[in-house]
């Protein structure tokens, strides 16, 4: 009964919100590829909004698991004033919260938020990729609201992509119908199709297709990796920007593409449809119930010979990636100690699952990571879980970067705590948000530091949209210089501005690169952690 009346308070909310941005709105009209959309002008803000833009077909029928395809053209005046649905997924993380009209399999919909008069030109653009492990998330989340962007005169993208089995299956039968011999990657040749989108369309809301910085989080920013490696996309960017993630070993690397087929046909077989027939006969509900009740997490991204011809580490030291400004960093508290030490954080128990991790390194990772009291190994713990988990592949990929290419490349860590949630019955979520709480779990402990997700609505400047926390001035302060950080680069390449401390970019020979640690006050510190990710490095296999 709880979860229903929060399911129906959270409706009504997001309804009332609408209805609030509508009343102050009248419709607009803009000219695209493919034929007229109307949106909304909110006369309040100045920004008008479009949402639920098609940019591809939808992929379902015999679309289903095909690489987007072009739109046919339509008469008259398509409406584009609400959000499209969602991609197909489940409750994987139940802190998410979204806007959109249900869930489909026809899902590949964009939002824009433009600040553009009538004779706007040559708006920088932002064109964001929301996070969620590639099995959940959606562009209409809140914390991913682009109005606050726009208001720095910034056009603001927000895509959908498939996701899970319907974004990232590969099977022998699907490589052989496609006419570049390879399958997989649905969802990420959707990112790409949206980036094609915006190259060919975004003049129209007054932005500039030549000066496109792509951004996102966890997964979005493993999308952001990836396709800033892509021979298909690299040409479409000006600039990138990653927050915790980049797909290299081992944060949802690729596989190659022989492996990524086997265990497509193992899932297929598994299931018992082991045919592509039989697969692209299921209903939308079929597919989606088989593939939950395999407990499957996704699948993975793929070596495909075509938008990935390689591995991410060998395209950046081939120098073959985009040659553009880099913006990236993680959180100061990605994941938990717990989640490394699975149990007490005593010194024989964080010991022993060191030996356990490291068999022939522990000596090293111990002085790397150190024991101590109670409280340094909880710091040391969640620093090791949270460089396993995500901040070692995002320093990989910045140190590919600075080192393989003459493009500025910043790096921040992000660390402010979280204030109290208001709701003392709910819990923060592992990606961003809150979630019931478990009356029968054990107190949570207090934070170290920054977790994962956290600072999107921070660097958006939507700290007005998520209302689960009681924020206070020091978060705005934060959220402000954040998100002044993240227009300047996506306006200029460059994130510095004046009445923000200084932000100097890496060279590829720093020994101790330095680092924009983001908190109340932002401070740039000279790496002292270096040692880690080099040892990291070797132990991942990705130092040649």
């Amino acid at each position: 009964m709880k979860l229903h009346i929060f399911l129906l308070l959270t409706v009504v909310t997001s309804m009332h919100l609408i209805m609030a941005q509508e009343t102050n709105s009248f419709p607009v009209q803009a000219r695209i590829e493919n034929g007229i959309i109307e949106g909304n002008y909110d006369t309040h803000t100045g920004i008008q909004r479009f949402f639920g833009i098609p940019f591809a077909k939808p992929p379902v029928g015999e679309l289903r698991w095909k690489a987007p395809q072009p739109l046919d053209n339509w008469d008259g005046i398509k409406e584009t004033k609400a959000f499209g649905p969602r991609p197909l997924q489940t409750m994987v993380f139940g802190d998410m919260k979204s806007r959109s009209s249900g869930v489909s399999e026809d899902c590949l919909y964009l939002n824009v938020w433009t600040p553009a008069k009538r004779n706007t030109k040559d708006l920088p653009v932002l064109v964001y990729f929301f996070g969620g492990g590639n099995v959940a998330g959606d562009a209409s989340e809140p914390r991913y609201d682009g109005e606050s962007m726009a208001k720095k005169g910034i056009v603001v993208v927000t895509t959908n992509y498939r996701l899970n089995v319907f974004g990232f299956l590969a099977h022998p039968e699907l490589s052989a119908e496609a006419d570049y011999m390879a399958s997989g990657n649905y969802g990420l040749l959707d990112q790409n199709a949206a980036l094609k989108w915006v190259r060919k369309n975004i003049a129209a809301f007054g932005g500039d297709p030549n000066q496109v910085t792509i951004a996102g989080e966890s997964a979005g920013s493993i999308g952001v990796s990836q396709q800033m490696a892509s021979p298909l996309s690299k040409d479409l960017i000006a600039g990138a920007i990653g927050e915790s993630g980049a797909g290299i070993h081992p944060t949802m690397a690729p596989v190659p593409l022989e492996e990524a087929e086997k265990i497509g046909a193992e899932f297929a077989e598994k299931i018992g449809y082991a045919t592509l027939a039989e697969l692209r006969n299921l209903s939308t509900r079929e597919v989606y119930e088989l593939y939950n009740e395999s407990q499957r997490f996704g699948f993975p991204a793929v070596l495909d010979g075509y938008f990935l011809p390689k591995t991410l580490p060998e395209i950046f030291e081939n120098k073959e990636q985009a040659m553009v400004p880099l913006l990236l960093g993680w959180n100061s508290a990605e994941i938990p100690g717990m989640a490394f030490t699975q149990g007490p954080y005593t010194s024989e128990n964080y010991a022993n699952k060191v030996k356990e991790a490291y068999p022939n390194e522990h000596k090293k990772v111990m002085e790397l990571y150190p024991s101590g009291s109670e409280k340094e190994i909880e710091l040391s713990a969640t620093a090791l879980a949270s460089d396993r988990f995500i901040a070692y592949s995002t320093w990989k990929w910045f140190d590919l970067h600075r080192k393989n290419s003459d493009q500025p490349v910043y790096r921040y860590l992000y660390s402010k705590l979280r204030p109290p949630l208001k709701d003392n019955t709910r819990a923060s979520g592992l990606a961003g948000g809150t979630i019931e709480k478990n009356e029968d779990a054990p107190p949570a402990p207090k934070p170290v530091g920054a977790p994962h997700a956290c600072e999107i609505e921070y660097c958006m400047g939507n700290l007005h949209l998520v209302d689960d926390y009681a924020w206070t001035a020091d978060d705005y302060k934060v959220s402000a210089d954040m998100q002044n950080y993240f227009a300047n680069f996506i306006k200029t390449g460059n994130p510095n501005a004046e009445g923000l401390p200084q932000w100097d970019s890496a060279r590829g020979k720093d020994n101790t690169p330095p680092v924009m640690v983001i908190d109340t006050e932002s401070t740039l510190k000279q790496a002292t952690n270096e040692a880690r990710y080099e040892f990291l490095d070797k132990a991942y296999g990705n130092k040649r």
